[in-house]
């Protein structure tokens, strides 16, 4: 009998793919069960996972346009300014270990948008260095390569991969790119890339031209800072996770948290992020925004961008 060589055994990659999710999601710290509340609707099983499509090349130059790529990929038209969150493309994130197959959650959902479909760019926005937020390959096979802007000790992760504009902000930093005024802002999260690797900077940003104003917080546990940070000072729309939080709470809020936040910042619409793209923890896929549309009630129809490849507008 020939004997199997272990390292090509499903069930060893099972684990070692079921690691590298707990890792991207926060499962470096001390685990939190969160229970999903009692009596959520099964229409999960029956939906299809196909994005829509989104056209931006034929969107306005006024006011705020949004699509949802996936997960934290969102390409957003500020008043003419085109930026581009947390990319990620890849059928895989996680691991490489020999640059040629990746350890880490395979996609639920395709992307809204394929690579070469984008238009071109102004801005690239990384909140933090997880390989769910900074994927090397998607970053190194963008069409176009515009300023970076990452958190600080990340830009080693980016250097190689053909940009030739990249700027660190620290937390209470601010910058600015075609017009856009550019905020850190500090959530609740945690910022080494590895499991071994040295803590590093993770960011929120507030994005704000010609008097819109958009909070992408990234990856946040329920915390106060956001809205400490922004107290008296307008929020148009508040983009907040809403997924893995099943066990790893200690890391992203849950879809009651993330509700309460956005009412506590004054937003005026909440776009839900962070779910339906990766499996990184133990919750259904949908449940993230059957809670949330719950928790919302008769405020529903605040929360935009329920579904992958959806384009949502703000007029200027």
């Amino acid at each position: 009998m020939t004997e199997r060589d272990p390292r090509s055994d499903p069930g060893r990659r099972r684990f070692l793919v079921g690691a590298v999710a707990a890792v991207l999601a926060g499962g470096c710290g001390r685990v939190h069960r969160v229970l999903a509340p009692p009596e959520l609707p099964p229409e999960a099983a029956t939906r299809h996972l196909w994005p829509e499509r989104p056209d931006p090349h034929r969107w306005s130059s006024g006011g705020l346009t949004v699509a949802w790529v996936g997960h934290a990929t969102f390409l957003l038209r500020l008043n003419g300014t085109t930026i581009l969150t947390d990319p990620a493309f890849s059928d895989r994130v996680g691991l490489r270990p020999l640059g040629l197959l990746t350890l880490g959650p395979r996609r639920v959902s395709p992307p809204g948008l394929a690579l070469h479909e984008l238009p071109p760019l102004d801005c690239v926005l990384l909140s933090h260095a997880h390989m769910d937020h900074t994927d090397r390959p998607s970053l190194y096979r963008l069409p176009s390569k515009p300023p970076m802007i990452v958190a600080s000790e990340t830009s080693e992760f980016v250097a190689d991969l053909g940009f030739d504009e990249w700027q660190e902000l620290a937390w209470g930093e601010t910058t600015g790119i075609d017009g856009v005024r550019i905020e850190a802002l500090q959530p609740k999260h945690y910022g080494r890339r590895y499991p071994w690797d040295r803590n590093r900077g993770y960011n929120s940003y507030l994005l704000s031209k010609e008097g819109i104003t958009v909070l992408f917080a990234g990856d946040t546990a329920d915390t106060d800072r956001l809205t400490q940070a922004l107290k008296g000072r307008r929020v148009d729309v508040a983009m907040l996770p809403i997924g893995a939080y099943n066990p790893w709470i200690q890391n992203h809020t849950t879809p009651e948290q993330a509700w309460r936040m956005f009412r506590d910042l004054g937003a005026r619409y909440l776009i839900p992020m962070h779910w339906r793209t990766f499996q990184l923890s133990d919750e259904p896929i949908f449940e993230p925004i059957e809670r949330l549309t719950r928790a919302a009630g008769r405020a529903a129809g605040r929360i935009a961008l329920d579904s992958i490849g959806q384009t949502w507008s703000l007029p200027g």
